[in-house]
């Protein structure tokens, strides 16, 4: 049996994982505007930066919107990093409510 050409056309919905994937053009924003320190605790060295998505990737949080992204020291996992902070903690997803008005502020400018 012939395998069956896919289609040429682009899809009417994009994809979740399209629609959150942290763009070049979005990521050079964030690198840009946090100097290269985490956006939390102001440190420059760490195990590792991470972009992390304000609005949770899972909850439809855009990741081309700069507004919607921060650089902080991770990984997520370990606990004690900024990242593991924002993602793991009551405090931490208030504070992540707080940046995203502060940078949709930032950006209306």
């Amino acid at each position: 049996m012939p395998a069956v050409p896919k289609p040429k056309h682009k899809r009417r919905v994009p994809k979740q994982k399209d629609v959150t994937r942290i763009t070049n053009k979005a990521r050079d924003e964030v690198l840009r505007r946090s100097e290269g320190k985490c956006e939390r605790c102001g440190r420059t060295r760490a195990y590792a930066f991470e972009i992390s998505h304000l609005v949770q990737a899972s909850q439809g949080g855009s990741g081309s919107d700069p507004a919607n992204l921060v650089l902080l020291c991770g990984p997520s996992v370990n606990t004690g990093t900024c990242h593991n902070f924002a993602d793991y903690t009551r405090a931490g997803r208030e504070w992540r409510m707080q940046k995203k008005l502060e940078l949709e502020t930032y950006y209306a400018q």
